[in-house]
């Protein structure tokens, strides 16, 4: 059997140690969250000479052991606790050969805490460019420890690392310097107190919000011949601490490296001036975002298209080949559908995590965050909010997973509760047939009523979705620290491997994740629209026949008019009539109301669900608007759909949640029900009361 070991990848942001991850494990890897909280948790499997299997864990990016956020605090946990199941045999530290001086701060932080620490410097293939030069032998030396010099991009030097990472009990433990210097009689009265245990272990239970076994801050504190520090001595001792870790970065580097800046070819410094500019900046990013969107809608029509065919198409051959019975409906109607719900919306996924990850691998999108930060930071957003907001005009879905790199909980929590509100293509079949059925043709400045309609539903989202973050940053009494530090990496190609992996990796997320509720809901869903108690119901065939026994209906024709008969007298249909009191305000009828409840499976079902309440053989949105069009009031009499109550009904799809995929991913991304049963709750009392206002203004 062979022998695994522990490998940690800890690093600054940027410094490419997911490159690093995935050209030791390739595609062994997997993404979940850490156990009880939302940070991130990759971790893969390695194989290394002798037999040597290697879990790797890829840690969140932090820049010292000093925490600010939730994500930095999982790294100092783990590596303070010797008895977690993930402590790491050996730790990793991966720098960028251009930022040495600030990765190696973290470095020797590690050194101190006597575990296993190699050293990585990354992007080797830059330093001709950047006209810098290591003496590698010289920085072991006075490092004390060994240092794989690589190049994920060209691939060099990953056998080396890979044969150090199995060699890792020659390395040293000695820390790189003594930090306890910074305040002696202090750190001499910590060691007698504690004697048994790891003095800088201490120092970081001390000043951080951490857990180190069974020792607390407060137990530390508690010890009756040891003098405690005021918070402001603490932070003081701190800087004190990271000034001598400098001095004696400071002091390697200056004959560890030499950096000829005449060699060095800065195109950053121009593109820069012209991509955080304060106007062309927000022009360039608007066209890019225009681009992506154009590229999402167009290219995911056709698989989305292909995929919608085969569904439908395996829905009619379970029907025809198996043996008819509740068993193959549930397969054919609840089951391959729901499948088919969860599966269509890869292609969206799979492209717009492409673009975020070429955007994000680039360096680009750091940019886009440095230049809507100062807009975002007024509403209680991050200017990492800006991608998932924008994210969310393709599908709520991918946006909601795309809020993972905002740092503070309350500014990721904010985002997340909020995007629904951006209008998602689910919405655009429900919009355009009722925008068809109650807006008249004209234009104004050469604009289509219909279109400036549509145009205003996309505004008016983004505007509730920003106002609603202003609210929720008021409301929200959630301590979360919200420093704003965000890593202009340089300008790169994007590593074609890095960019497929993370397409592959967050849409198997959404799959697994997300998909196995909106799976179990699609069945509810399907028994709710398949079943129904009483005579009604089950004799539908013989009631229905009847009654039109005098019409020459087609085969087609009266099997639609039994479906439209079975759904309105099924469970989900009594649910219809059952609502129709509260929904009759807004201007709905229960047919209206079934297409409400029924469209929460997906909000485009809308329009598949009036195809089968109007007894259409098909979802021709002309055929359905003409059997719309001529609905009588049954209480005020004349046309159902008015002006008023198509307004009503836009304004209702604008707010209301109605989505169960959405409320799955929340659930997953939160890992808890408290916040999507909020947002549904609040979601949906928005809706109908804007719903409820618009219509009795405007009949």
């Amino acid at each position: 059997m062979s022998k695994q070991i522990n490998v940690a990848l800890i690093g600054n942001p940027n410094t490419g140690k997911t490159s690093v991850f995935n050209a030791l494990t390739g595609l062994n890897q997997k993404v979940g969250n850490y156990p009880g909280i939302t940070v991130e948790k990759k971790e893969g499997i390695c194989k290394l000479p002798r037999g040597v299997k290697a879990h790797i864990i890829d840690l969140p990016g932090t820049y010292s052991l000093n925490a600010s956020s939730l994500d930095e605090n999982v790294v100092i946990e783990l590596l303070l606790n010797k008895n977690d199941k993930d402590f790491p045999d050996i730790a990793v530290v991966v720098s960028d050969v251009e930022n040495l001086k600030r990765n190696l701060l973290l470095f020797t932080q590690i050194k101190d805490l006597e575990i296993p620490t190699l050293l990585v410097i990354n992007m080797a293939d830059r330093m001709r460019y950047k006209g810098i030069s290591l003496d590698i032998e010289y920085l072991e030396e006075q490092l004390q420890t060994k240092i794989a010099l690589i190049s994920t991009r060209k691939n060099e030097g990953i056998d080396y690392l890979k044969s150090l990472i199995t060699n890792f009990k020659d390395l040293s433990i000695t820390p790189c310097l003594n930090a306890s210097e910074i305040d002696t009689e202090y750190f001499d009265s910590l060691r007698k107190a504690f004697p048994n245990q790891l003095l800088y272990k201490l120092w970081l239970v001390i000043t951080q919000d951490v857990n180190f076994g069974k020792t607390t801050r407060n137990e530390i504190e508690a010890v009756a011949n040891f003098k405690t520090k005021s918070k402001a001595d603490l932070k003081r001792l701190q800087q004190k601490e990271t000034i001598k870790r400098y001095q004696f970065i400071n002091n390697v580097l200056k004959k560890g490296q030499t950096i000829d800046v005449s060699q060095a070819k800065d195109l950053r410094t121009k593109l820069d001036r012209v991509l955080t500019h304060k106007v062309w900046g927000y022009l360039i990013f608007v066209i890019i975002l225009l681009t992506i969107f154009q590229a999402i809608y167009d290219w995911s029509s056709v698989p989305m298209d292909f995929i919608d065919g085969i569904f439908a198409s395996l829905s009619e051959w379970t029907k025809d080949m198996l043996p008819k019975g509740a068993f193959t409906n549930l397969l054919a109607e609840g089951i391959i559908p729901g499948l088919g719900g969860i599966v269509i919306f890869i292609p969206q996924i799979a492209f717009l995590f492409l673009f975020i990850a070429i955007l994000e691998e680039s360096g680009y999108m750091s940019r886009v965050v440095f230049l809507m930060d100062r807009i975002m930071r007024r509403f209680g957003l991050s200017g990492k909010s800006v991608v998932p907001l924008i994210s969310g005009t393709a599908c709520a879905i991918p946006a909601i997973m795309a809020t993972r790199n905002i740092e503070s909980w309350k500014e990721r929590l904010i985002t997340i509760l909020v995007t629904p509100f951006t209008t998602c293509s689910a919405r655009l079949p429900v919009y355009l047939i009722i925008i068809a059925l109650v807006i008249p043709e004209g234009r104004v400045l050469g604009l289509s009523y219909q279109a400036l309609t549509l145009m205003l539903l996309y505004l008016i989202g983004f505007g509730t979705a920003v106002f609603s973050a202003y609210l929720l940053n008021k409301i929200l009494k959630i301590k979360s620290k919200t420093f704003f530090v965000v890593e202009m990496p340089n300008y790169k190609l994007p590593l074609f491997k890095n960019v497929v992996l993370t397409v592959i990796e967050k849409t198997k997320s959404f799959v697994f994740g997300a998909g196995k509720i909106i799976l179990a809901i699609s069945i509810v869903l399907w028994f709710l629209a398949s079943y129904g108690p009483g005579d009604e119901f089950n004799d539908a065939e013989n009631i229905v026949t009847i009654a039109n026994s005098s019409e020459n209906l087609t085969e087609e024709e009266l099997q639609q008019k039994i479906a439209s008969h079975k759904l309105e007298h099924s469970f989900i249909g009594i649910t219809g009539r059952a609502i129709e009191p509260a929904i009759r305000p807004l201007g709905y009828d229960w047919k209206i109301g079934i297409a409400i409840v029924s469209s929460f499976a997906a909000r485009e079902v809308f329009v598949g669900t009036l195809a089968t309440i109007y007894s259409v053989g098909n979802d021709d949105e002309d055929t359905i608007k003409n059997r719309m069009a001529g609905e009588v009031n049954p209480i005020l009499g004349g046309p159902l759909f008015t002006f008023a109550s198509g307004i009503s009904l836009l304004l209702f799809y604008a707010f209301a949640m109605q989505c169960m995929s959405t409320l799955a991913i929340v659930k997953k991304e939160t890992n808890s029900w408290k916040w999507p049963t909020l947002q549904l709750v609040i979601m949906t009392a928005i809706a109908y009361i804007t719903a409820l206002i618009a219509f009795q203004f405007l009949k």
